[in-house]
């Protein structure tokens, strides 16, 4: 029986958020996918720096919210003009100012929706155990710690050369995390 643990990555920590942000453009530029960085507020052009692309967030919740807005519209058109048509004091049947609160109320509520369960697909969750919590250095993200963390999963990673690697671009502490 093998005692043998699977890596999931490699924790580098740098000195300060500008090292990070260095760091993190030139394992880019070597052609790394899988990382992420980890820092205990946010750095301003880290995505571009890691090469991120633009959230589809914003995509999904427009989309909900556009689906309230048509949605309240066309069922509160059906009923007031097919189902249930009544003639009160001479209005129209499909009286569109006086269905602006109900749709209103459905675009913010399938936008609030559309955010909560794109954040949660988007974000991948469930996910019950993240290995990068079993190293005791990563609390310090939290404080004063700027880390970056390179996964197994990258096809250009191998575990020496990754190493190496990180040395060489200013990591401070490099530590294996296993699965």
């Amino acid at each position: 029986m093998s005692t043998m643990q699977k890596t999931y990555g490699i924790l580098a920590e740098f000195a300060n958020p500008a090292d990070l942000m260095d760091a993190a453009a030139e394992v880019r530029d070597a052609g790394f996918k899988h990382f992420d960085t980890y820092s205990p507020f946010p750095i301003h052009g880290m995505d571009d720096a890691m090469g991120l692309k633009p959230s589809k967030l914003g995509w999904i919740v427009l989309g909900h919210g556009i689906f309230g807005l048509l949605g309240g519209v066309a069922l509160q058109s059906w009923a007031m003009s097919i189902a249930y048509p009544m003639h009160i004091s001479g209005k129209p049947f499909l009286n569109f100012p006086a269905f602006v609160p109900v749709a209103f109320a459905l675009v913010i509520l399938l936008a609030a929706f559309g955010t909560f369960m794109g954040l949660f697909f988007l974000s991948r969750l469930p996910r019950l155990h993240q290995p990068i919590f079993n190293s005791d250095r990563i609390a310090k993200a939290t404080d004063d710690g700027f880390f970056l963390c390179i996964e197994a999963a990258d096809p250009a990673f191998s575990e020496k050369k990754t190493t190496d690697f990180l040395k060489s671009i200013g990591a401070t502490e490099i530590e294996i995390i296993p699965e």
